[in-house]
């Protein structure tokens, strides 16, 4: 079957050809005679019942420095698409989340990749906290006393912004570090938004795993070895991929997870585990399909179109 598909994501420009997940996809669902369009959330609309974007025909090819193509923009009724791919990357912004709002309306007669309702109900940190026997030692809050009593108590901790990605503004505080009351104001000054601080895990210097979950099931994983001196491991900030297999306490966090993303339309997912502990689950653009493909040949954007291909897009 061919498939009108509609592509939500960051300017094609940006786009690494050899790392980027939706251009995997994109490729993937092209080379299956899909047909694709490609636009950006500030493109979308929404009138008098009917979610639009001003979008662009979209072809792809792996050819570095001329790795797209794009047609003439033309108002796009996104419920006569077939398929929806909601892809761009955080912040998980009230920009990100008015745009779930909007394909909410649309979906499931347009299938949107991931639900757009549990998208918004998942974020990436928080998300998390509905499996307390899974994660360390974590504190969400915007109240400096409860940090200042946090860190106390764990002494070594990691702050981050609660709706962040790649890396950006993760601090590791050390018992000796002084800083943090510099740290707060800074982060209060530029949101009113809860932080997330962590106790440190020193495992991470081995690595901080990323998990790739289609449907619910482990499908493929790598380790982001941190670069030296920085903690942090995310690919964006330097962290280096190397292969990686699933310890038996990873595939119990995957069997415990899994049946949850799959009951809420997650059909993409990425968790990541420090040592014995799940730190983060990815539901708007995880990264690192291309990273395995390339350690085992593990095609994991074939494994994302098989199971939107399986589903009824349009029953009869």
């Amino acid at each position: 079957m061919s498939l009108a598909v509609a592509v939500q994501m960051d300017p094609m420009e940006s786009v690494s050809i050899d790392g980027d997940t939706t251009f995997a996809l994109a490729e993937c669902a092209q080379s299956r005679g899909h047909r694709l369009w490609h636009y950006q959330p500030r493109d979308l609309s929404f009138r008098d019942g009917v979610v639009t974007a001003r979008a662009r025909a979209l072809t792809v090819r792996r050819e570095r420095g001329n790795h797209f193509t794009l047609g003439p923009a033309e108002i796009l009724d996104l419920s006569a698409v077939d398929v929806v791919l909601l892809r761009q990357d955080p912040p998980f912004d009230m920009s990100y989340i008015t745009n779930t709002h909007l394909l909410e309306t649309i979906h499931p007669r347009t299938l949107v990749v991931n639900d757009p309702l549990e998208v918004r109900n998942a974020p990436e940190k928080l998300f998390l906290t509905r499996f307390p026997g899974l994660m360390p030692p974590t504190l969400v809050s915007a109240d400096p006393d409860a940090i200042r009593a946090f860190r106390a108590e764990h002494r070594d901790i990691i702050i981050k912004p609660l709706y962040g990605n790649g890396g950006a503004g993760v601090f590791h505080l050390k018992p000796d570090d002084e800083n943090l009351g510099s740290l707060l104001d800074m982060f209060f000054q530029q949101s009113r938004e809860p932080l997330m601080i962590q106790r440190y895990l020193p495992e991470v210097r081995k690595g901080d795993k990323r998990i790739i979950l289609v449907d619910g099931k482990p499908v493929g994983a790598l380790n982001r070895i941190p670069a030296d001196g920085d903690a942090r491991s995310n690919m964006h900030a330097g962290g280096k991929p190397v292969p990686a297999e699933l310890t038996p306490r990873e595939e119990y966090i995957c069997a415990t997870i899994g049946p949850e993303l799959k009951s809420r339309g997650l059909i993409l997912a990425g968790i990541d585990v420090i040592g014995d502990w799940l730190t983060e689950i990815n539901v708007t653009s995880p990264t690192g399909i291309q990273e395995i493909r390339r350690f085992d040949g593990t095609d994991i954007a074939s494994l994302v179109w098989d199971a939107i291909e399986l589903r009824q897009i349009r029953p009869a």
